[in-house]
Parts: C-alpha cells; structure tokens; sequence
C-alpha cells in the first residue's frame, strides 16, 4: 500500500513554504544554518525560522500567498537565531547535524504507479488531491480524493489505470474544496508521500543540507536506488564520518540533488518519490 498527497494538500503547502524560505537563505550564503516550521490554514499562517540569514517580512508574505494562491492569509513569522551550541558543532567544517537512523528503499511497483498516476492527475487538476494505492481481490485498488473535479474527472481517472486496474472510491465523502480553508497543514507532515518505505522519524523538509534530515535521506535513497536494495545509515550529531564517507562530501551530493530538483521548495512538492 503506498498514500501520496499532490503539492496543494496543505501540508505541501507548508513544505513549499517552508522550502520556499531555505532557497531564500541559500541565494544570500553558501552554506547558511537553517530550519522553518510552518502551521498554515484558516487564514492564517504561523511560521518559525531558526536561521542564520534574516528574512524580510515581506518576502515571506509574498512567499505564503504566491504558493497557497490567496492574498487574505495573515502572517505571524517569528525568526530567531541558531542555539549556539548546535552552531558550534558546525564551526570550520560541515559536521552532521542530528542524531538518526536512516533507511533507503528503491520504489516499488506500486509506488512507482502512483506516483505517475498522481503526477498526470495533477496536471489535469492541480487542486488538493490525495490518494491511496492498495491490492484488492482482483488487481490493484485506487482510492481517490480530489477536490474541484468535474464531469470528467472519473473518465479521465480510468484512462490512467491499466488493464485489470480497478477504482475503489473516488470523493467518497462527495464533493469537496479542499486546501487551507477547509484544513491546517503542518511541515513534514506527509512523510508516507514523500519517502514511502523508507520513512523514518526525519522530515525532508525546511532545513538547510547540514542537517541529516534532508541530506542522509537523499544520500539513503540515491543509494538504494544504485544499488538496488535497501539500505541502512546512522548517524550521531558531530560525526564527521558517515557511511565510510565524509559528511560534507554526503552533502555535496545532497546539493547536487537538490539542484536538479530545482531547488528545496521544488523538491518539497513530491519529495523523493
């Protein structure tokens, strides 16, 4: 069974905010210390920067409608600066950043289909979706919540699936609007769509690459993904070895991924699968 959510579920909106605001910090440092949490929905968007680089007010406004698509939304951003001793442990080289374990696991069948279904539905509707993949009796069962749909949507729906595919439910609860003025979203809230099996307990997003969190997940999955196993790393904050390699040279291959995503706020729409 596989869950993905689309980039204007509320928690993707609060990711892409999120993300939103590490590009920002990049584009002014190299290696900037960074982590946002942001609470959206109601008309309301509450955000907390931990970060080395000052943010204009005006910019996050601009950021928070851009990417909820309202202008009404009343922004409460509070920006305070890195515990020091957490920005000691980076001083004079990149060092990890967290304790955690973390897991890489190449996408299977299922993941791999819906992610595909999910990525042309949203083409079609880009609106607050999200989705369930499972086995049923007689093939693959596909659950369906998609906000602002019409008369086409389920024909549409049905051209996506392949033989012996089968629809379970789509709006069971009939038709809704979705977003944040109808839910709250939260930062990494949806680890189950952005890494499917390999969730562990860190969240991808709204963090600079010295944190573990984003770059030993990304490293975990490209691995996997070479390998073509699962793959297991741990790491303890200060550790300046990771996996037989150089941490920093483990964030330069974050970096790298990163940017071929387009950016951390790209990346935050679908995370890594």
């Amino acid at each position: 069974m596989f869950e993905k959510v689309n980039p204007m579920h509320p928690d993707k909106i609060a990711d892409r905010i999120a993300g939103a605001l590490v590009d920002y910090a990049y584009k002014i440092e190299d290696n900037p210390k960074i982590a946002v949490e942001v609470l959206i929905g109601h008309g309301n968007c509450h955000i907390i920067a931990e970060t080395s680089v000052t943010i204009p007010l005006e910019f996050v406004e601009y950021t928070v409608a851009r990417i909820a698509k309202q202008d009404d939304i009343k922004v409460d951003y509070r920006e305070v600066a890195q515990d020091a001793h957490l920005a000691a442990n980076q001083n004079g080289k990149l060092r990890c950043g967290d304790n955690g374990i973390f897991s890489g696991v190449e996408s299977n069948e299922q993941e791999a289909k819906l992610s595909e279904i999910v990525h042309k539905l949203y083409k079609l509707y880009p609106t607050d979706g999200k989705y369930i993949i499972r086995k049923g009796q007689e093939g693959d069962e596909l659950i369906v919540c998609q906000s602002c749909t019409d008369a086409k949507f389920v024909d549409q729906v049905r051209a996506l699936l392949e033989p012996g595919d089968q629809i379970f439910a789509i709006n069971p609860l009939g038709e809704w609007t979705g977003g944040v003025n109808v839910d709250s979203g939260a930062t990494n809230r949806k680890l189950g769509s952005d890494m499917g099996r390999a969730v562990t307990g860190g969240g991808l997003h709204g963090k600079d690459l010295s944190k573990a969190d984003v770059s030993l997940n990304i490293y975990a999955h490209i691995k996997a993904l070479n390998e073509g196993w699962p793959v297991e790393i741990s790491c303890a904050i200060g550790d300046e070895m990771v996996d037989g390699m150089e941490y920093g040279d483990i964030v330069e291959i974050a970096r790298d991924y990163i940017k071929q995503r387009g950016g951390f706020e790209k990346f935050a729409e679908w995370g890594l699968i």
